[in-house]
């Protein structure tokens, strides 16, 4: 598995040994294993240039978890109306744990455009669609999903108090939505609302994301208040109590151009 999340981390192609190294697994055990997987047409091989890349089975695997979700089919609508009213990349996010998983999106047209995976994982504090989720948690159980290393410094903007997150969730109570003001990658701004489902508990977020000279804090507001619409028409009856319920309890689509130039955020999302 850890192969696997390696090569799907950036959707590159990797050279056996650069894969060892970053696995920490011998050269032998990591051909061993890659041999095996594109039997099973996980990964495939380009012969040509030795390199590794991910495979279709794999693909297909992870659309098979995508049409499990049921808040996809009435969510990509509300994603391309989005992504139309703010010419900026629409995503959807999933609390999972103690992070956002992205499941959702709709990428802007421009040629320079701010991208995270699908299955990226994003951080609770240092991302705006985590703290539209944290806000909107009970306080006991926020506090116990942000660890210490959520409030670590990313950039010089980078929240890294509890005193300080408090202050910024209830700014977004108040506001409607939560904003990542360049805190976790320099030059990229994102703006998320929450979305809820059928009894009331917050399951997720809906976001903008773009580069900070597009996203202007004098577009914020507005860019907020068309997020803000979008989680609520995503919110309530279109997800029912079975498919999401509370927070749990912490352990106790698109064809690309050539001269198309992308912004993606760090593996572990943004």
């Amino acid at each position: 598995m850890v192969l696997l999340e390696t090569l799907g981390a950036d959707g590159g192609a990797w050279r056996l040994k650069d894969l060892a190294r970053q696995t920490g697994l011998s050269s032998s055990t990591v051909h061993r294993l890659l041999t095996t997987l594109e039997q099973r047409r996980f990964v495939q091989f380009d012969s040509e240039h030795a390199l590794w890349s991910v495979g279709r089975q794999a693909f297909a695997v992870g659309s098979a978890y995508g049409r499990g979700q049921s808040i996809l089919a009435p969510a990509l609508p509300v994603l391309r109306d989005l992504r139309d009213q703010t010419r900026e990349t629409a995503n959807l996010g999933i609390l999972e744990h103690r992070s956002i998983t992205v499941i959702g999106q709709v990428e802007s047209r421009e040629i320079m455009r701010a991208i995270t995976r699908l299955g990226g994982v994003v951080p609770l504090v240092g991302s705006a669609m985590g703290k539209a989720v944290l806000a909107h948690l009970p306080h006991d159980v926020m506090q116990a999903l942000v660890s210490r290393s959520d409030l670590r410094p990313m950039t010089p903007r980078s929240i890294v108090a509890m005193e300080q997150l408090r202050t910024r969730l209830a700014r977004v109570r108040a506001d409607g939505y939560a904003l990542d003001d360049e805190e976790h990658h320099p030059g990229l701004r994102c703006v998320a609302s929450p979305v809820f489902n059928a009894t009331g508990d917050v399951v997720g977020a809906i976001s903008v994301s773009g580069l900070a000279t597009r996203l202007t804090p004098a577009r914020l507001p507005t860019i907020g208040a068309l997020t803000a619409r979008a989680g609520n028409r995503l919110s309530g009856p279109s997800l029912s109590h079975s498919d999401y319920s509370a927070a749990p309890a912490p352990v106790t689509g698109s064809h690309r151009s050539s001269d198309e130039r992308t912004v993606r955020h760090p593996a572990e999302g943004w």
